[in-house]
């Protein structure tokens, strides 16, 4: 696998996907380069048949362990507002809270599912083509992840 190929054909790309994450020109940068440095790192063992759903997967999930590893005391946490779509700081910190509560009882790949389809559009057969599986399994991931809130929503 070629990477300075694929960086130059994908690169755009993957920066754009990791901006409309992270909502951060810097962040998006550094985590545009962290996809190419994996790349380069697992070049033997990936296989590009679809090199751009390859990059895309890759990029979310870099951009969403970004999102997880931001600490709650950082100040101006616009990714936070974004996602909560609240303006209240208060209301953030429990937004983030419940999001952390949510998310720590589910495979990192049931965050990754919520975001293809909540955030960006996907549909559930689109969904289940980027992460590989089924689309019965990606609505039950769904499901599951639709009781869990549910459930913390009730404590």
């Amino acid at each position: 696998m070629n990477v300075e190929i694929l960086y130059e054909k994908y690169g755009p790309m993957v920066l754009r996907r990791c901006r409309r994450l992270l909502r951060d020109e810097d962040r998006a940068m550094d985590a545009m380069q962290d996809v190419f440095v994996r790349v380069l790192q697992r070049r033997d063992r990936l296989r590009a048949t679809y090199p751009s759903s390859l990059l895309y997967r890759i990029a979310t999930n870099v951009c969403l362990n970004c999102i997880r590893d931001q600490r709650l005391d950082l100040p101006g946490d616009e990714e936070l507002m974004h996602i909560a779509g609240m303006e209240d700081p208060e209301s953030r910190l429990d937004a983030r809270a419940m999001l952390d509560r949510l998310f720590a009882r589910h495979r990192d790949s049931t965050r990754t599912i919520a975001v293809l389809h909540f955030v960006d559009g996907f549909t559930l057969a689109e969904v289940a083509q980027e992460v590989g599986m089924s689309v019965s399994g990606v609505r039950k991931r769904l499901r599951g992840l639709r009781d869990s809130l549910k459930k913390l929503e009730e404590l």
